[in-house]
């Protein structure tokens, strides 16, 4: 089981995972579950909302749906945010959430986000 960040679903929407690394790419092929936190798909619209992103979050969920069989991460948010509660590494709430969400079972996140790598043992690239 692994976890997506939301630039990491941006490039397998958008350039088809040309960008991601190797280990990326393998990780998201030979995994039986692919999953993001809720807070991904709320990091879309936020990102539309700024015109940073041109299509809804919907159709970006639905195509990974199909392509990769993604899912939505079902967690009690009580418990994710207990969690997030504790990564006080980043002032960012989209981090703290997602990075909470992979981490509450221990399960790899894949993100090619520094900080996050630096701070989540599991994070890789």
């Amino acid at each position: 089981m692994i976890y997506l960040d939301t630039h990491v679903v941006l490039w397998l929407y958008a350039l088809k995972g040309e960008g991601l690394s190797r280990r990326a790419c393998q990780l998201i092929e030979e995994s039986a579950t692919i999953l993001i936190s809720p807070m991904v798909l709320l990091e879309l619209v936020y990102l539309r909302e700024i015109d940073r992103l041109k299509v809804e979050s919907d159709r970006i969920y639905r195509y990974l749906q199909q392509k990769i069989r993604l899912k939505v991460c079902t967690k009690p948010f009580f418990d994710v945010i207990q969690l997030a509660l504790k990564q006080s590494w980043t002032r960012d709430p989209f981090d703290r959430i997602i990075t909470a969400q992979a981490a509450i079972d221990h399960n790899t996140l894949v993100t090619k986000d520094m900080t996050m790598r630096q701070h989540y043992p599991k994070a890789t690239w």
